[in-house]
Parts: structure tokens; C-alpha cells; sequence
């Protein structure tokens, strides 16, 4: 059995529930198994922010994670909570723009830092932060096909201007060739 347990961590506003849904809704579209839980600060905004999904080719039988395959953390706080949650085996994606104490010693997994909030500035956007970092794990880890995150952006962005559609697209494209580039 193949499950992937993930969590993004951040603060409420940096799209932390947002990037889960999209990885969610992605998995989904390619016929696998999902359960996902959000947990939210005091404030929406600016309070600590986590999403846990888990993705499975067979029925979940338990929505624990006690370490993590991905990781993705998008504040010093959230690194702090969150950096030995992940397994020795997996993936700790750092959006280094806002994570600047990074200590590979007290973190578990392998450790990426992209500095995604600066390059969603450059994109215009840093509200697509969170697409950056998720496009650069589909791509160094294969967990979603990369089609399938586009195809769902219409689905959970619902509702909303095609032009934010567009911008998410963008970001996870380039977060994509970050990764491509990398090697």
C-alpha cells in the first residue's frame, strides 16, 4: 500500500488549507483515497496554521500522522512546531524568504528551502506562495501528477476570477521548473 502523509504548516492568510485542497482534490482526480484536517489559531489571519492530508491507493484506516512523507513549512513558527515531524525518509519542502533559522541537525528528513514568497512577489502575487511550494514538491516527488493540481485549480478556486486561476497555474509551474532546474 502506497500512503503519503503530508502537512503544510504556516500562518492563517499564507493559503496553508488551500494548498491541502488543491493536493487533495488532485489525488482525488487520479481515483485515490483522501482524508484531510485543518487546524486553525485564535486569528484566521496571522494565527498559526496547519493542514494535514492523507493520499492512499487503498481505504485509510487511520487519520493520525505521526510522521509525515512531505512536509511544507511556510514560517519560522511553523518550522519550530513542525521540523522533526517529518520521517528520516521524507521531504521537508522551507519557504526560505520567511525561515531563516534552519538547523539541518534538529530537522528530520531531507531538507529543501526555496525561497518561495520571493519569488511569488516576482511572480506579483505573494498570496501564491503556497502553489510555489507545492509545484516544486509535485515535482521532485511525484506525488500528484502535475495536470491533475491544474485541472483542480477551476474546482477549488470556484466561483472566482479566471485570472487567480491563471496566477495559481503560474506558481506552480514555476515551482515546478525550480526543482527541473535543480538538477
Amino acid at each position: 500500500m502506497i500512503e503519503e502523509k503530508v502537512f503544510v504548516a504556516g500562518f492563517g492568510g499564507q493559503g496553508v488549507v488551500v494548498a491541502g485542497n488543491i493536493l487533495a482534490h488532485a489525488a482525488l482526480e487520479e481515483g485515490r483515497h483522501i482524508l484531510g484536517m485543518v487546524s486553525y489559531g485564535v486569528e484566521v489571519r496571522g494565527g498559526a496554521s496547519h493542514s494535514f492530508v492523507i493520499i492512499s491507493d487503498q481505504e485509510i484506516d487511520c487519520p493520525i500522522i505521526d510522521e509525515a512523507t512531505l512536509g511544507f513549512v511556510l514560517s519560522q513558527a511553523a518550522y519550530e512546531k513542525f521540523k522533526t515531524k517529518t520521517r528520516p525518509d521524507g521531504v521537508l519542502f522551507i519557504d526560505s524568504t520567511q525561515v531563516g533559522n534552519v538547523d539541518p541537525a534538529q530537522t528530520t528528513g531531507t531538507i529543501i528551502q526555496i525561497p518561495a514568497t520571493q519569488m511569488a512577489r516576482e511572480i506579483g502575487n505573494e498570496r501564491v506562495t503556497n502553489m510555489i511550494m507545492l509545484g516544486a514538491a509535485i515535482q521532485k516527488t511525484g506525488i500528484v501528477k502535475m495536470a491533475s493540481a491544474v485541472k483542480v485549480l477551476g474546482k477549488v478556486f470556484k466561483g472566482l476570477r479566471k485570472d487567480l486561476i491563471y496566477v495559481n497555474e503560474k506558481a506552480l509551474s514555476t515551482g515546478a521548473d525550480l526543482m527541473r532546474q535543480a538538477h
